[in-house]
């Protein structure tokens, strides 16, 4: 995985995360080194959550981004509303962006959620043009 540090590290996004939300949005960041391994990475404590994806242009080039809660991890999506279909678990309403909301360590490695990242990778490799539908 690629970080790209210019507004912060991850560890700047978790800065003020209690620790068990901190182990969550820990392992979901391992997930998705393992799901995509060349994916870039961009921390932005100002929102604060890092987004992850092909490049650092977070609504084009990045399928997901990690958003530490009060008591939960916010794994969203940024076009998620194009996978809504296949994943009913998906919250939201705006034209592009869902998320789910991940309450637990064993949350993260749910067969549900490791799909989802899947398909959210699969959909921005093809809409990029970096895979053929």
């Amino acid at each position: 995985m690629k970080s790209i540090n210019r507004l912060g590290t991850f560890e700047d996004v978790l800065a003020s995360a209690p620790q068990d939300v901190r182990l969550i949005c820990l392992a979901l960041r391992t997930l998705i080194q393992e799901l995509h391994p060349d994916s870039v990475e961009v921390p932005r404590p100002g929102e604060p959550s890092a987004a992850y994806g092909f490049g650092e242009k977070k609504m084009s080039e990045a399928y997901a981004y990690i958003m530490p809660q009060k008591s939960y991890a916010n794994l969203g999506f940024f076009h998620g509303a194009s996978i809504a279909d296949a994943h009913p678990a998906l919250e939201g309403t705006g034209a592009r962006l869902r998320h789910i909301k991940i309450h637990s360590l064993e949350a993260v490695r749910s067969p549900a959620t490791v799909k989802v990242l899947q398909d959210s990778i699969a959909e921005r490799r093809i809409a990029l043009g970096l895979d053929k539908a």
